[in-house]
This record gives C-alpha cells, structure tokens and sequence, in this order.
C-alpha cells in the first residue's frame, strides 16, 4: 500500500497547489485586489497565508526535510506565472494577475522547521504564526510595483465581471487605516489552526492508506 499512500500524498499537493492558483486568480487580479484596494487586501492576505500554510506544511511534514515548503511555494508561483499568460493570450496585460509573494514566508516556515530540529508543533505554531505575519507585508510591496493599477482596472474589466463588482475608486481608511496590520493580524490567527489541519490531514493520510 505504499504506493497509494505516495499516490495521495501527491495528488493532494497538485490540488492545492492548483487550487491555490485558481484562487489567486479569482481574487488576485486588478478588479478584485487593487479597485477593491484595501477592503479586498485583507481578504486575499488571509486566503493566501492559509492556502500557503495548509500545503506548505503537509507538504514538509511530509518529506521531513527543511526546505520543502519554499520547494511548494515555488510550485505555485510558477503555476500563477503560467496561468497569467493564458490571461496575456486573450489580450491583457501581463500584470493583470498580481503574483502574491508565497515564496519568503514559506521560507520562514522551512527555518522554523529547520531551527526547531523538526518539531512539528513548532513549525504548526510559530511557522504558521510567521507566514500569517509576513504574507500581507511582502504582497504590499508587491501591490506597490504594479503598473497604474487603477487605470488598468478599468481598461481591462474582467469579462465575467458580476454587476455589483463593479470598479469604484478605492476607499481608503473607510474601514479601517491599515489593511497589512489587519491582513498580518488575521492571518497570524488564522493560519495557526490551518496549519494543524494541514498537519493532521498528512496523519490521517497515512492511517487511511495503512
């Protein structure tokens, strides 16, 4: 049963990874994360350390070996890369897809990983506290380098865009005056308890393929 256990183990990183570029692209292109601007940010900072974190961490815990979760990133940057230029071939630009920068916080979960001598809890709680923390911050930097995102927005509107989306000009502070302290301090929460689940599906893996 060793080969359907492998077997799993590796679909179900595929389909995250898949998954997660999917997501990014439903909620990572101008409409939905620059018009949208600082509403919207929270929202994709904690979608993103989440579907990060879950697969990162069932993908280390895994192989057992440091450095996997930056190796799992890198998967799902390049598939948004990929993705993006199915977008450039139906006549957008190539930045209409904002990439979120998965790869510096799984980074960050590898060395806890790494510093704790492979301690599982440690990576679950201080590695998914970490990537929670520090997602929002590199994908505003990220944010910042976009080419005139707002005038893009409404050159290029998402041809399956639903009415009430709308493109308005962005409400900044409306809600609130710091969407990567907001986006940092529900991702930190959030991806704590995903990185668990991430945890405990790579056990219950093995006990149904046992």
């Amino acid at each position: 049963m060793v080969w359907l256990r492998r077997t799993t183990h590796y679909l179900f990183i595929v389909v995250v990874a898949v998954n997660s570029t999917l997501l990014t692209i439903n909620a990572g292109d101008y409409i939905f994360y620059t018009d949208w601007a600082w509403t919207s940010f929270v929202v994709f900072s904690v979608s993103q350390s989440t579907m990060l974190v879950v697969g990162a961490i069932y993908y280390m815990l895994f192989t057992g070996v440091p450095g996997t979760a930056t190796y799992y990133a890198t998967i799902m940057t390049i598939y948004t890369w990929v993705a993006k230029g199915a977008w450039f071939a139906l006549g957008y630009p190539y930045d209409l897809i904002v990439t979120p920068v998965w790869i510096p916080s799984a980074m960050l979960l590898d060395l806890t990983y790494w510093a704790t001598r492979r301690n599982k809890h440690a990576a679950i709680i201080i590695g998914g506290t970490l990537v929670g923390l520090s997602l929002p911050i590199f994908n505003m930097i990220n944010l910042l380098l976009v080419r005139d995102p707002l005038e893009m927005a409404f050159k290029y509107p998402r041809p399956t865009l639903p009415p009430y989306m709308t493109p308005i000009e962005p409400q900044v502070g409306k809600f609130y005056n710091s969407p990567v302290a907001l986006g940092s301090g529900a991702g930190a929460v959030l991806s704590v308890p995903i990185a668990a689940l991430g945890a405990k599906l790579n056990t219950w893996t093995y006990r149904w393929m046992a």
